[in-house]
Order: structure tokens, then sequence, then C-alpha cells
């Protein structure tokens, strides 16, 4: 069988429940040639992943998921950066900021609906990571306020729904261009979740691309047949390269396994060495 990979992944440094040596493991465990550690908004716990690929045999791709400002929800990935990058940890100092801040937005909306969150609470089960979404849809889910953290996104977290909050540090040419400065390669991340109409995601992805995007992410855990093709189709468009991975955080989204999503996801190595040259 051909050699599978996962270029979308989380740990403990954002809002994934293993630490990133375990979830290096964990993939080697899995079966996987490849993985990338694209933490939310910080790249801690990249150098840690790379020195457990080299201890055990896998290779470990640095990366980082950067959120954009967006009426919708813009993510972009940032693919073999330098994690010592001073230009990329000032920023991302300036980024943790607004995510307090708006992590802090959306415990006192939840409050407003009768639903007992703070903020302390979730820096408590971040652990001095970065404050996410998860660690919120987490604690709902503990204190029965939701079946299950994919309930309390769906009710409460998503784009859209009542505590959602759009406060964002960059602008997603921003968040391309930090990539670039510090030595990566920059991709557009599940290119469903923008909920833009094809028009107007062509016209993104095409604007982006001139911005210095390399690429969209071509597999991911949610996409059906036709969004590959769609997606893939604007690659070839727009001369872009693809990429792929499952979103894997652990057990703050247990339905998805680390190299196979939902269960049949497939990410051949030939995406990483496309990707490479």
């Amino acid at each position: 069988m051909d050699k599978t990979i996962d270029l979308h992944t989380h740990s403990t440094a954002s809002d994934g429940s293993m630490t990133p040596s375990e979830l290096v493991r964990h993939a080697k465990d899995a079966g996987l040639s490849a993985v990338a550690l694209s933490d939310h908004d910080t790249a801690d716990g990249v150098r840690e992943a790379m020195a457990a690929g080299r201890a055990c045999g896998i290779e470990v791709i640095p990366a980082i998921e950067l959120s954009a400002a967006s009426e919708t929800e813009t993510h972009i990935l940032g693919y073999f950066i330098d994690p010592a990058s001073k230009i990329l940890a000032e920023a991302v100092g300036h980024i943790r900021a607004v995510r307090v801040e708006r992590i802090g937005e959306t415990c006192r909306m939840l409050r407003d609906h009768g639903i007992d969150v703070t903020l302390e609470e979730v820096k408590a089960l971040a652990g001095g990571g970065i404050l996410c979404r998860a660690h919120i849809a987490r604690i709902m889910t503990d204190k029965g306020y939701s079946e299950s953290p994919k309930a309390a996104f769906a009710e409460w977290l998503n784009v859209g729904r009542p505590c959602y909050s759009e406060a964002q540090a960059l602008t997603d040419t921003e968040a391309v261009h930090l990539i670039r400065d510090a030595g990566g390669d920059a991709y557009l991340a599940h290119l469903h979740l923008t909920k833009k109409p094809p028009e107007v995601l062509d016209a993104f992805v095409g604007r982006l691309a001139k911005e210095g995007l390399a690429g969209v992410e071509g597999y991911y855990t949610d996409y059906t047949p036709e969004m590959e093709r769609e997606y893939r189709g604007l690659a070839e468009k727009y001369g872009l390269k693809i990429s792929g991975g499952t979103d894997f955080h652990g057990t703050f989204k247990p339905h998805i396994a680390i190299g196979r999503g939902l269960g049949d996801l497939r990410i051949p190595y030939s995406v990483l060495e496309g990707m490479k040259n």
C-alpha cells in the first residue's frame, strides 16, 4: 500500500488533547509516513513534534493554522514555516491577546444565555496553550449543556450561531504574508467552511493567489467528492498546489481519526511530494 499522510492536526499547544510528542507517536502507530502539526495561531509545539518525529521515525512538517477575519470562517494553513521565526513570534503574541478577548466575549454571551462558562475555566483547560472554541465546547459538554463538543459548536459556537465572536487579529492577506515572512507556504484550509458560493469562492481564491497563496486544502474530513473536484479545479485554474488533512483534535473531536478522518479518508504521500516541488 502507498504511504499516507495527515497534514492538518492539533495538539495541546492549541485545542488538541494530545501533546505534540503524543500526537506524533500516535500518527506513527496509525501507520502514517508524515504528519504536520498545525496548531491554531501558534507554533509552540512544532519543535517538540519534530524531535519526536526524529526519535520514532516519522516525517514531521512544521506548520500553523492562522485564523483570519471573515464574514464566515477563513483559516490559512502555513507549511514549512520556521518555528523560530521572530516575525512569527511577534505576530503570535498579538494574536494570542486578541484570542483572549474573543474567548472572553464568547463566555459572556454564553452566560447571557444561561450557560455558565468562564474565561478562567477555559484558561485552566487550555493549560497555558492557545485558547480555542474547542475548549469551551468541552466545558459545555462536561457540564451537561451540550450532548457533545460537536453539538456545542452546531448550536452555539459556529459562525452564525448565538455565541460566535467575529473578533480576529489578521486579515486573510495578512495571514498569507505572515506565513511567507516566516519562511512557509500558505494554503487555504477547509474551503467549504468559508460558505462562499462557487463564483465568490473562485474570486476569493484568485485574489489570494495574487497575494502569494501557494495552495488549497484538496483533501479534508468533511469534503464530498463534488467538493474535492471543485476545489482541486480551483487549484488547477490558479496554478496552486493541494494539501490534505483530517483536522485531528484527539478527544476534542473524537469522531475524527488521525489519517482517516471519518473512516475513509486516505491522503497519499504524493500530495506532500507535490507541495515540496
